[in-house]
């Protein structure tokens, strides 16, 4: 099993998960963050340190947010690792909870 970053990590891209993941398993994007699932070790560190509620178990995604078990893994094969936390976006407080950003999504 894997933590699957979905679509609320668009354009917020917090990454106090980071900080606390003890395999380097994120990759980070333009606007947001994703989870490699081969290298995640389902230790569920990441998940409450999420400020925007992004992340999930796989075995817990929203219905409306399933695509993003495909997101993770491709991206997380393209992105390179991040394994330090960063300040978020200057506007992140404000994408927060905006619904429909998929389209959002810079590769």
């Amino acid at each position: 099993m894997t933590y699957v970053v979905t679509e609320n990590c668009i354009k917020c891209k917090y990454t106090d998960c980071v900080e606390v993941c003890p395999v380097d398993c994120f990759h980070e994007g333009p606007n947001m963050l994703v989870i490699d699932p081969d290298e995640c070790i389902d230790c569920s560190l990441c998940e409450p340190e999420c400020p925007v509620n992004a992340i999930y178990s796989e075995d817990d995604v929203p219905d409306d947010q399933y695509q993003f078990l495909e997101v993770n893994a491709e991206l997380g094969r393209e992105w390179p690792v991040l394994s330090e936390q960063k300040d978020p976006p200057a506007d992140a407080d404000e994408w927060d909870g905006v619904p429909d950003k998929l389209k959002l999504l810079e590769r």
